[in-house]
């Protein structure tokens, strides 16, 4: 058995570190969303933000954009030109996934100096790749709505997702400790 453990300990190392900082965030992400519910952003100040920021990049791109608070559940509506296209769920954040990309990056850690810029650089990036889907998945909405299924369960989590794996990919091949 100890044979074993030493053959893989870097495999044990990388899962326990992954579930360890995975499980961290996600409890302190979701006492942020439970502490929110109170506040004076809807339905939390993230999604609200990108809410926000999604209505201004579309009214850039020539779009009259309303991003309405939904009165049954918590998320926000996308009305553009006058057409309630979709919502903006806590889940169209990004969040979680800056969430999963830090967890892996951490579970490789390379030296902290490069883990941390890697981790800030990935997270703006993730986030600002998510807020272009989302104005994206917008317009397309708007002008092929027979599309919706395709567009949003396929197109654009392969998008976001596949970017993630990317990062991941190019962190453990130049930066992490397991490739030295």
């Amino acid at each position: 058995m100890k044979a074993l453990l030493l053959k893989y300990k870097p495999v044990i190392k990388f899962i326990m570190t992954f579930l360890i900082v995975y499980g961290g965030l996600s409890l302190a992400y979701n006492f942020y969303l439970d502490l929110s519910k109170e506040g004076q952003y809807y339905p939390d100040y993230i999604t609200y933000l990108v809410g926000n920021q999604t209505q201004n990049l579309l009214e850039v791109f020539g779009y009259n954009t309303q991003m309405l608070p939904h009165p049954e559940e918590p998320s926000i509506k996308v009305v553009v030109e006058g057409n309630y296209l979709a919502r903006v769920i806590e889940g169209c954040n990004g969040t979680s996934i800056i969430i999963l990309f830090m967890s892996f990056v951490i579970a490789f850690a390379g030296r902290f100096k490069t883990t941390f810029f890697y981790i800030l650089v990935g997270s703006v990036l993730i986030y600002s790749v998510n807020l272009i889907r989302i104005v994206i998945l917008s317009i397309g909405l708007y002008h092929y709505p027979w599309r919706e299924e395709l567009l949003h369960t396929v197109v654009f989590p392969a998008i976001i997702y596949g970017l993630v794996f990317l990062l991941w990919m190019f962190w453990v091949n130049r930066f992490s400790k397991i490739n030295k």
